[in-house]
């Protein structure tokens, strides 16, 4: 499990990222979320569908795992796979980097 200050760090990480992310005048409409579990960080979309329905899209999973950060996507029955291209990393930051360098993540 992540300790407080590591959350707490990826949190304001997370924080600034989405901000940048989404332009001013999308914010209503599209959003990214974070979810923390264990030692692993889900990011997912949540943009219109059809009939003013909402719906939240999976993005990438960080996982924590021997001090190294690995990066996976999530299939349509909700299972993680790791991103062979991305090089698992000590540093949160690198790896959120690369997720928004990488095609495969944003529809």
């Amino acid at each position: 499990m992540l300790d407080a200050f590591t959350k707490k760090r990826i949190e304001k990480i997370l924080d600034n990222y989405i901000d940048k992310k989404i332009p001013e005048h999308l914010k209503s409409e599209f959003q990214i979320h974070y979810k923390f579990r264990g030692n692993s960080v889900t990011l997912s979309q949540e943009r219109p569908g059809y009939m003013g329905k909402r719906f939240e899209y999976p993005i990438a999973q960080l996982r924590l795992e021997e001090l190294l950060w690995k990066v996976y996507w999530q299939d349509s029955k909700n299972k993680c796979h790791f991103v062979n291209d991305i090089k698992p990393d000590e540093h949160f930051e690198k790896q959120l980097m690369e997720i928004d360098r990488n095609d495969i993540f944003w529809a």
